[in-house]
């Protein structure tokens, strides 16, 4: 459990997420006020990248006494709230990440739980009520029905249907979708249900009223911030003297969810806490590793992984709220998000989903929203593919899979040595791998501003000759672990040989040009490169890389993607997007690269120095989104930016820390008999 204070729990930065496994999430502040458009419950059609926000808040009335106050809280202008939910709050908690929220008014205290069944598609809302006297709860809701990504500037049209204990609230039958680019498919169904046992609930006939309502995050990005929501109140629940519960279900109904029913949301919420539970105790079984850091991290990481419908099978969502499932995130994440935690099963669907999705030897970058395609502008997507297959098998010891899935691994490096899009193929010259063509993105610095490609990184990036190189070498030892004769050793070699190329006048090169320019930009890419297994470096280089890396690039949260003493340098990331795109990868701070700082710290031995690069970071962890790692960071302020929500960021964390942690418990023992040099064999602690 993690607590707040009052004062604490009306931070607005600091938000909860919750998610039902479908690519669903509800999104809010701790005190539940949202604060941006993505804020309420949020409902995945199939597939899951397809998502409408059905409901923005409930409406809370209690009434004691003669008296009544509101419990909710809504910002309809900057610094400007309707309701009285904050000046009421006593504090709020978090149970392995389900959030509670606790008010007091006239000696009546009410607790508000909040949870999502998976696979319901629901937000249930659970009030426990403590009074010597009677008192009523009126509830009722914010409704939209509407694309996620966009707001209603106008009163939306939606249609109450009132039946005692259920209302429904239905968008225009085939209407205008709210962003002006489409009809609403189907007329968007949300279905609010109440349960009060002991109580006598009074169904109110709806009277819809708009309700405003200001987005301050959206504020923040130079997004549309106001909206126009419908709100009612829909029940009276009156309880006698010594109060009572009551349960508020509201569904988003899609093909994927309206057979699901929460019949008993009590029930509903100790089997979600006690799943949860075992989340965490699995992690800490599987990683070693037990202690809360590692049990949060494991159910954070639950939320990011859902399954697809098209094409069907496990995928990651890269981060909450906007993003939808990506393939260099998903690979980056595959072992922090599954090998760490126990979860075996969704890491091999989840390599089978990228595995049956390679196209010329190319990964999806990321699924199109509409469910019609993928995008394949990826040059390390699939070697990141690679890499995660080495190490499911080396967890795991699937033999099985590892056979199973050779062929393609074998296809997919085929392609790289012919050639295949966007110019990715092997040079001739040297083995190394050549990337790109005019105003298309390839590497995870992947920003694009119209035709503007913000860092272009054409030629021969650091990190994917790593990558390369990694994917090469696993082909070699899962050939190897099968009994088969591996079939790229000599392109191996030949890579291996060339990449000293990267080391001039004392330092590596960021990118060469395909005539073998350098381009000599400080990023933290170097250090990605060197992370990998097959990377050839030696310990003088490594110390270089690490001082430039602690000298330029590193902070308490993470590392800037381009040195501050660089002229592009950009410290500001906020504003509009065009602003933030510009600084994306222009100085601005990523966590999830610092954990292959840390492994270059641990292969010489600095194992301190390894935990003291995680402190800020393990901090962060409670400071934005509760219990997660955010996206990243502005590179002068550190102030979180981005989603609050990132696969990546959460997961990388996990591995550092498991990392650091195992070395922290090798270190106290008495040191091990040395071990011949060589290739590492595949083995469960092959993580890095």
């Amino acid at each position: 459990m993690y607590t707040y204070g009052p004062l604490a729990a009306r931070d607005p930065d600091l938000e909860v997420l919750l998610t039902d496994g479908l690519g669903g999430f509800a999104l809010s502040s701790v005190a539940g006020v949202p604060t941006r458009c993505y804020s309420g419950l949020v409902v995945s059609a199939q597939p899951p990248v397809q998502r409408r926000t059905h409901f923005v808040s409930p409406l809370e009335t209690l009434g004691v006494a003669g008296r009544e106050v509101t419990l909710h809280a809504l910002e309809i202008a900057p610094g400007v709230f309707e309701g009285r939910g904050l000046e009421l709050l006593t504090g709020a908690a978090v149970w392995d990440l389900l959030p509670e929220r606790e008010q007091l008014f006239a000696g009546v205290r009410v607790r508000r739980r909040v949870f999502m069944p998976p696979g319901s598609g629901a937000a249930v809302f659970l009030y426990d009520v403590q009074s010597r006297e009677p008192v009523t709860l009126r509830l009722g809701g914010l409704f939209v029905n509407r694309d996620m990504h966009h707001v209603h500037a106008r009163v939306p049209e939606l249609q109450f249907s009132a039946g005692g204990r259920e209302v429904t609230v239905r968008g225009p039958d085939g209407g205008p979708d709210s962003s002006g680019n489409g009809r609403a498919a189907g007329g968007p169904v949300t279905r609010a249900t109440l349960h009060a046992p002991g109580a006598v609930i009074d169904a109110l006939s709806p009277q819809p009223h708009p309700q405003r309502v200001y987005y301050r995050h959206d504020a923040a990005r130079g997004e549309p911030d106001h909206e126009v929501t419908l709100g009612s109140d829909l029940w009276e629940v009156n309880f006698p003297a010594g109060g009572g519960r009551a349960a508020l279900v509201v569904q988003g109904l899609t093909p994927a969810t309206a057979a699901h029913t929460v019949t008993d949301p009590w029930a509903a919420y100790a089997q979600e806490a006690a799943r949860r539970s075992e989340l965490a105790r699995r992690a800490q079984d599987t990683s070693g590793v037990r202690d809360e850091l590692v049990a949060t991290l494991a159910v954070a990481a639950d939320a990011y992984l859902v399954r697809r419908e098209r094409p069907a099978g496990v995928t990651v969502i890269a981060g909450y709220p906007w993003f939808a499932d990506w393939g260099r995130d998903s690979m980056i994440a595959l072992t922090g998000l599954t090998l760490l935690t126990g979860r075996h099963a969704e890491a091999r669907d989840l390599l089978g989903t990228f595995l049956a999705s390679l196209r010329r030897g190319l990964t999806p970058n990321n699924f199109h929203d509409d469910g019609g395609g993928a995008g394949f502008n990826t040059v390390d997507g699939a070697l990141w593919l690679a890499v995660a297959l080495e190490r499911y098998v080396s967890v795991t010891g699937d033999l099985g899979f590892a056979r199973s899935s050779l062929p393609a691994l074998r296809e997919l490096l085929d392609w790289h040595l012919r050639g295949t899009d966007h110019g990715i193929r092997a040079d001739d010259r040297d083995g190394l791998l050549l990337a790109g063509e005019p105003g298309v993105q390839l590497t995870w610095m992947d920003v694009k501003v119209g035709g503007w490609v913000v860092t272009p990184r054409h030629g021969k990036p650091v990190e994917v000759q790593g990558l390369w190189l990694a994917a090469l070498g696993a082909e070699a030892r899962l050939s190897d672990a099968l009994g088969e004769r591996p079939q790229y050793v000599g392109a191996l070699a030949r890579a291996r040989e060339s990449f000293p190329a990267f080391w001039q006048g004392g330092a590596y090169a960021d990118t060469l040009a395909a005539d073998g320019t350098p381009d000599r930009s400080v990023r933290p890419n170097v250090a990605l490169a060197l992370a990998l297994p097959d990377t050839p470096t030696t310990p003088a280089q490594v110390d270089r890389v690490i001082r430039e890396v602690e000298s330029q690039l590193l902070t308490p949260v993470g590392v800037h993607t381009l040195s501050p003493l660089d002229d592009r340098y950009r410290g500001n990331y906020g504003g509009t997007q065009v602003q933030r795109d510009a600084a994306y990868h222009q100085g601005t701070v990523w966590p999830w690269p610092l954990t292959a700082f840390v492994e270059l710290l641990l292969s010489r031995g600095e194992v301190r120095r390894a935990r003291a690069a995680l402190a800020g970071l393990t901090g962060h962890v409670w400071e934005a989104g509760v219990g997660h790692v955010s996206e990243v960071f502005a590179g002068d302020s550190l102030r979180p930016g981005g989603c609050p929500f990132q696969a990546w960021s959460t997961a990388e964390l996990l591995r550092a820390h498991v990392l650091v942690s195992l070395a922290e418990a090798q270190a106290a023992r008495p040191a091990p008999a040395p071990t011949p040099a060589g290739p590492r064999p595949l083995s469960t602690q092959n993580l890095t």
